[in-house]
């Protein structure tokens, strides 16, 4: 950021009215309204950031100042919330000090500007234990006092809006690391536009031309969408009419990453995603009580008027997910064929759907369900934060699975209701109960009938778990474990049951090490880990102190290598490269010599070089890219770069993990063969098979590797590996294979 002593007359007008703008919001809103703590935290907040400015160049305090708005205007946050926005970037960015801020407003508002100081480098920093550390306290953190990451994530908005003036790796990393993280946290919380917004957002710098491909086809599909929906929503207004309701009905447009989402998943064009928009009834009940009854008023009222889907109505009305959300959803087929979701709920349910547990507060009657939902999800991230994985990715997966979990509502012989991940098992119900149930947990009763641990819940199921003291929790409980909680909990109560036999495997280790005079590195280990099939070093040191595998010499000269070879992330992410030169192709794919830089600009762009010399990158082949797609490097510990996909799982990972070994990358000349998979559909015919390697090998040139198919009722599917160029290459081979008759798909598979 560059020091500037003054702003101009017109900078001090914008910031005015930008923090008019947010004090505006705020009177408007049911808060108390506390206006002069909000004016001395904007002075305090203006005068500290003086002379500072963002990348974008416009002055610092613009930032807060915007945050504080979504705080209290997106997200429905008051007056503390709204100072420790203003204040969130004092602490870290100027000399002011957290004790500094509690003498000027306050402990509650310090505490919350200490939790929403980052340390250096982000979330994330640049090492894996420092990433796994530094969000575990902000998690315990939110723990505490919810409104931390609710301001986290007006911050995090905000600075997703205002990207563009970033570098482009910081970009692959801060996106990354909002789909990784923020998106599903968003989730959770129930915040559904702010997370619909990052997710569009984080696609738009991952994907630029796919966004801007997918906003144009839904502009042109506008006109033709709206016709659709006045002929279905017309009946359905005269029926609410005639009920005397006041009430909003409109279209909700599917968004932009969920749109490509699917066409991605289920390899489909956009012409045939069908379900573009859903249709949102809201209504006005001043009595809470009368809400449920209202909602199935207008589901019966729409039965009469179209089919129905009956598999696809959701009821959280009566049994809310555990952010929060409440609706009746409904699925009826339209005038013109296609199946539409129908959404009702009342105003109050359609704001905690929008502001999440924001909203709860405004419409707090005492200990409700879902501050009890709030609380239970709370005590969750604190039973994961107690025991977190050592991994930073493994963490972050640990979490993820909480995040993203579908959910099932089950009860206990009490009636107490217990909110479950999909497929949870009796054994799920058992750790969550308590730790000492989930581990002398024998067997439990589903409604009434005797089940074993491993017995997969439904919604509804009533759940009575039986114990024995003489029981103890066992490694394979892990194989049909679901919830983050309990499998935290396992390792917690297996960690303390194996310690003495750990210990006295580490004992083994060390002295044979010792012996032969070998170092002991994380590629050691990763060798023995990758020989014994186990994940880490203490389920090593567990094989080895239960005398299950032992060190033997012939092991000496292979670990002596590994101690001096290279480091482990350059063993995780060193893959082959599948590629030959094109002056000799029908040859197996060969691994290049790799020149590596010695030293890399991440600020820079990196330009992939491949040719007969050599190469200055590796392929992951998790992705398989290729020339031509959309790719980021990642630098190994070695110095050389490991190429991804921008949307692989593995680099979504990395992006969020690891962003400040994140390259920018563009494809120079690259002078050879790739491979690529390509899947193909379609009806069964006599010939088609034959026509099918025609097209391919001889009217396109290209080599076909391999070749997989499957016939069943009449309908083929094909998978094959082919040699190409570059991605424009495949993509000519898949129209090319379409028009063969039969043919339905033709999509390249990662």
């Amino acid at each position: 950021m560059a020091e500037e002593k003054f702003t101009t007359p017109e900078e001090d007008k914008m910031i005015e009215d930008a923090f008019n703008e947010v004090l505006e919001g705020y009177l408007k809103s049911n808060h108390r309204k506390k206006v002069e703590i909000i004016n001395r935290a904007f002075n305090f907040a203006k005068e500290a950031h003086k002379g500072i400015r963002r990348r974008s160049g416009e002055p610092y305090i613009m930032h807060p100042i915007a945050v504080a708005k979504i705080a209290s205007q997106e997200i429905g946050l008051g007056s503390t919330s709204i100072c420790a926005a203003l204040l969130h970037d004092v602490v870290e960015d100027t000399d002011y000090t957290v004790e500094d801020i509690e003498q000027h407003f306050g402990k509650k508002i310090a505490q919350l500007v200490a939790g929403l100081t980052k340390i250096s480098g982000g979330i994330f920093g640049a090492q894996a234990s420092a990433q796994a550390e530094n969000f575990r306290k902000l998690l315990l953190t939110m723990s505490e006092d919810i409104r931390v990451v609710l301001i986290k994530m007006a911050d995090r908005l905000h600075n997703m809006r205002t990207l563009g003036s970033m570098a482009p790796n910081k970009q692959y990393k801060i996106a990354g690391e909002t789909l990784y993280i923020y998106a599903p946290l968003a989730h959770r919380l129930g915040l559904f536009a702010i997370k619909t917004e990052l997710e569009d957002l984080a696609f738009k710098y991952e994907h630029p031309d796919a966004y801007r491909k997918l906003a144009e086809q839904i502009k042109q599909t506008e006109q033709k969408r709206t016709a659709e929906y006045e002929d279905f929503a017309t009946p359905i207004r005269r029926i609410l009419d005639n009920m005397g309701l006041e009430y909003t009905m409109k279209a909700r447009v599917k968004s932009i990453y969920s749109i490509w989402n699917k066409m991605e998943t289920k390899h489909i064009p956009f012409e045939e995603v069908y379900d573009l928009y859903a249709v949102r009834i809201i209504f006005d009940c001043e009595d809470q009580a009368k809400e449920k009854a209202i909602c199935w008023q207008i589901y019966g009222a729409i039965n009469e008027l179209y089919r129905f889907h009956p598999d696809r109505t959701r009821n959280w009305i009566g049994n809310p997910k555990a952010n929060g959300y409440q609706a009746l959803h409904m699925t009826a087929m339209g005038p013109d064929g296609n199946w539409v979701e129908v959404q009702i709920r009342s105003r109050r349910m359609d704001e905690i759907a929008e502001k999440g547990f924001a909203a709860h507060w405004k419409y707090k009657i005492g200990e409700g369900d879902e501050e009890s939902e709030l609380n239970a999800w709370l005590r969750t991230i604190k039973d994961i934060l107690d025991n977190p994985e050592p991994n930073a990715i493994d963490f972050l997966d640990t979490l993820k699975l909480n995040l993203f979990a579908s959910e099932i509502v089950v009860f206990t012989p009490k009636g107490e209701l217990i909110t479950l991940p999909n497929n949870a098992t009796v054994l799920d119900v058992a750790f969550d109960l308590h730790s000492q149930i989930g581990c002398h947990c024998i067997a439990g009763k589903v409604n009434h009938k005797l089940v074993p641990l491993s017995q997969k819940l439904r919604s509804g199921d009533q759940v009575e778990v039986l114990t024995s003291q003489s029981q103890n929790p066992k490694e394979e409980w892990m194989d049909f474990l679901v919830t983050a909680k309990a499998k935290t909990r396992l390792r917690s109560a297996l960690r303390k049951l194996q310690q003495p036999v750990i210990a006295k495997g580490k004992e083994i280790f060390e002295k044979f090490l010792e012996l032969h005079e070998i170092t002991d590195t994380n590629e050691v280990v990763t060798k023995l880990q990758g020989m014994y099939r186990v994940s880490n070093r203490d389920e090593l040191y567990l094989l080895l102190g239960r005398e299950e595998i032992v060190l033997s010499d012939f092991l000496v000269k292979t670990l002596k290598k590994q101690s001096s070879s290279k480091g482990l992330l350059s063993k995780i992410f060193r893959l082959p490269l599948a590629v030959v030169p094109k002056s000799s192709k029908d040859k197996e794919p060969h691994e290049p010599h790799i020149d590596t830089p010695a030293h890399i600009n991440t600020k820079e762009t990196y330009h992939l070089r491949y040719d007969e010399t050599g190469s200055n990158f590796r392929l992951a082949d998790c992705c398989s890219p290729i020339p031509g797609d959309n790719v980021l490097g990642f630098i190994g510990d070695n110095g050389e770069v490991v190429v991804h996909s921008v949307d692989c799982p593995r680099a979504l990972a990395l992006k969020a993990g690891f962003g400040s070994r994140l390259l920018s990358t563009c494809w120079d000349a690259t002078n050879g063969k790739f491979l690529a998979h390509i899947h193909v559909e379609g009806i069964d015919r006599f010939g088609i098979l034959q026509e099918l390697i025609q097209t391919i090998s001889t009217h396109m040139s290209i080599n076909i590797r391999s070749l997989h198919i499957v016939t069943e009722n009449e309908v083929f599917r094909c998978d094959l590996t082919v040699l190409v160029d570059d991605s424009g290459v495949v993509t000519e081979l898949c129209s090319q294979v379409k028009r063969i008759e039969g043919v339905r798909q033709a999509t390249r598979i990662h």
